[in-house]
């Protein structure tokens, strides 16, 4: 997940969710026609289209659809080519309509999941955001709860039970120094000038706390990735691509932007990095 609306809700729900607060019904408690069966069944038909693009679309996701007071969970069989009911627990917290996000669900044993509402599946785009948090899921069940560990600004906002740090790091957006460069790199990583965005990049990395600084390429890595796919996805079905974030003042969306540009040259430089986005986090954050 602008792309996700009320992200810092979906972390609260994460957080309360993961304590157990909400009883789901399994699939075996209750058999029943799935409401949007079609919608998600063409998944399967979008993802033979997408597949030769990332690892990431190597496999579907669990969609979590959240209406009628319920989240309603459904899992992708892949040898029926079909989503399957998988359980169902009460939206204590009202989420609101437009929501977009992945994350584990702790009614659910803490699997992860796509977290939608019903709208996404007639939006222009809507299931290019769908595998836009398709690419979270596949992160997290790769590499990213590793690679959060090793971050101090994680440990950190852990130790003080701060479960909104990804998006509330108060990070010195407003500074006028990291105004100025992050917009040079921008610019710079629309070039060939390959000295001139190292260059930034090592001035960012002087100028940045260590927290800021693992912020900052934290973010560029994790939705910076997702915001390459997903136009990746765009591009392979006709759509316009998401440009969010490019131009001042300066968001946590920015990331995004740039992470995204300095995705594309990496790979362009080292043919098929992308493609392993472990390895591709170092290089980002060094």
């Amino acid at each position: 997940m602008g792309k996700r609306i009320t992200e810092g809700l979906v972390v609260v729900l994460m957080v309360i969710f993961g304590s157990g607060s909400p009883v789901a019904v399994s699939a075996q408690d209750r058999i029943s026609v799935i409401p949007h069966a079609a919608s998600l069944d063409r998944l399967f038909a979008l993802r033979e289209k997408i597949l030769d693009l990332h690892p990431a679309f190597e496999a579907l996701y669990p969609v979590a659809i959240v209406y009628g007071g319920q989240f309603h969970v459904y899992e992708p069989d892949m040898g029926k080519r079909a989503y399957r009911f998988a359980a169902e627990a009460p939206d204590k917290f009202h989420v609101p309509v437009g929501v977009r996000a992945a994350m584990p669900l702790g009614f659910w044993g803490n699997r992860i999941a796509c977290v939608v509402t019903p709208e996404v599946f007639i939006e222009p785009g809507g299931y290019a955001i769908i595998f836009h948090e398709f690419v979270h899921c596949y992160q997290w069940e790769t590499c990213e709860p590793r690679l959060k560990e090793s971050l101090e600004v994680y440990r950190k906002a852990m130790e003080g039970k701060d479960f909104m740090w990804e998006l509330e790091h108060p990070f010195p957006y407003g500074d006028a120094d990291f105004v100025r460069d992050y917009k040079d790199l921008l610019s710079a990583l629309g070039t060939e000038d390959e000295g001139r965005v190292v260059s930034i990049r090592k001035a960012l990395k002087e100028r940045l706390s260590r927290e800021d600084w693992e912020y900052m390429t934290w973010q560029e890595w994790k939705e910076g990735t997702a915001r390459f796919l997903e136009n990746e996805v765009k591009v392979r079905f006709g759509l316009p691509v998401n440009s969010g974030g490019m131009e001042p003042p300066f968001t946590r969306v920015s990331f995004y932007a740039g992470g995204e540009l300095l995705i594309r040259r990496l790979d362009k430089l080292n043919p098929g990095l992308a493609r392993d986005i472990e390895v591709l986090y170092h290089r980002i954050a060094d």
